[in-house]
Formats: C-alpha cells, structure tokens, sequence
C-alpha cells in the first residue's frame, strides 16, 4: 500500500484512514472498517509497532469502544492461543458521528405534539430503565452509597457514558464524561430529569445533578451524598435543565 508521507506520530499516512485526531482514532476507524482484525494486521496496515498498537488496542477496550472476538479454528489444532480479533463497540462508533440525533429529536417532537408532554417524559423514563436494565440489582447489592455510586459508574461506562465515581467533600461525584443523547436532551431536559430520578432510585438517596453536557458544561455531573435522609424526610432530586425548550411546571 502507497503511503503520503509521515505524520507527528512518525506513522506513514494511510489513505482512507483519518489521522488527524491521533494514532488512537487511525485504530479505531480500523476496527470499524476491517474489523475483527488482529493487532498485527491493525499494526501492519497503519505501519506502528506492536508495543504501540497493543497501547491504544488497551485504551479501547479499557474505555468500552472495543472488543475482543477469539478467531475461529481451522483445520487442525496447533499450538499456542488463537488469534485475538478485535472490533469496535457501538460505544465506538460514537467517536465518528451519527445521523440519529435529528431522526431522534424530530420523533420526540411529533411525540409530545401528538401525545402530550407526559408522552415524553414515560418515554424518558422507560428509556433509562432500559439503559440500566438488569444491573439495578448489581447496583443495589454493592453496599452503602459510595459503593452504589461506583457500581453505577461501572454499568454507565459499559453503556457508553465514560463514567466515574469519586468522592468530593462529604459525598460522591458521579461524571459521566460522554453522552450520546447530548443533543437531543438540548431540546428535551426530560431525558437528563429521567436519568436523575432513576439514579435516585437506584442509589437508594437523593442526588443533585450539578451539571450535564446537554446544557454545555464538559461532564454531566451528579452529587451523591453519603448521609443518607432521615427517615421520614422522603427523597429529595434535584435536577438542572439544560437549555432548550422550557417547562413551567417542573419542580
């Protein structure tokens, strides 16, 4: 394969691969075009040593935007492990754009124009308990809240959010620091008041969302103290609404 010419990370230039955003996104636009590729034809292909593609093939894995498929045998059996193939997830994908987001936002706009504001906001609500799924039990047997917030941070990190729990004073931070409804939630705020109350509920406490990239902060960014309320007190969501359209009747 001809190649253009070096690039800052003392590749060659492969045409058809965008380079630009760095070695790691040339790997990942590989896995998306050829995969399940091995690590030594992802290192053939854009001219880098094994050590090097072994470092971004890690970083994809590790951030849920790749995976790892073990090759099919044939013929007889030989030694040593099978072949390793990898590919990249839906997570993945995301780092290259979509068409969704109109189709997505056009749908929840004949939705609350036909069916009613109330429409959106079950459907809002039915989206993240499917995003959660069967891990709320996961979440609810990992302890107290700080437990639940990391186990929460885990389960939204392989859905695609890029997720942390750390502690911050007298609770928890729970960043997501990737969303994949960003753009929609601009527009429809019931998707992130959704999240919020669901995270309420999961977590066992209330919880204040401080910040979300809906609204153009860098992280969604949601408060978990680890007093729990008094009983009685009942539980409390805070939300933040990011712009876009505005109800007058949220609490």
């Amino acid at each position: 394969m001809k190649t253009a010419g070096p690039t800052e990370t003392g590749a060659p230039q492969v045409p058809g691969l965008d380079l630009s955003g760095g070695t790691r996104r040339a790997v990942a636009r590989l896995l998306m075009e050829q995969g399940p590729i091995t690590a030594a034809e992802v290192a053939a292909e854009l001219h880098l040593s094994a050590p090097a593609v072994r470092r971004h093939l890690d970083a994809l894995l590790a951030d849920g935007e790749a995976e790892v498929r073990e090759a099919p045998r044939r013929g007889r059996r030989t030694r040593g492990r099978p072949a390793k193939h990898f590919l990249l997830t839906d997570a993945g994908r995301v780092r290259f754009g979509h068409g969704y987001d109109d189709l997505a936002t056009s749908a929840l706009r004949f939705l609350a124009q036909h069916a009613g504001e109330q429409a959106v906001g079950e459907f809002a609500r039915t989206r993240v308990r499917d995003l959660l799924g069967a891990a709320v039990e996961e979440i609810h047997a990992a302890g107290g809240p700080g437990e639940r917030a990391e186990a929460l941070a885990r389960v939204l990190s392989s859905r695609g959010y890029a997720a942390a729990a750390r502690e911050a004073g007298a609770g928890v931070q729970l960043c997501q620091h990737h969303c994949p409804v960003a753009h929609v939630a601009a527009e429809f705020p019931e998707l992130c008041e959704a999240e919020t109350e669901a995270f309420a509920e999961v977590l066992g406490t209330h919880v204040q969302r401080l910040a979300t990239i809906a609204r153009g902060d860098t992280a969604c960014t949601t408060h978990v103290p680890l007093i729990a309320p008094e009983r009685g007190q009942g539980r409390q969501v805070t939300t933040t609404s990011p712009r876009g359209r505005q109800h007058d009747d949220h609490s």
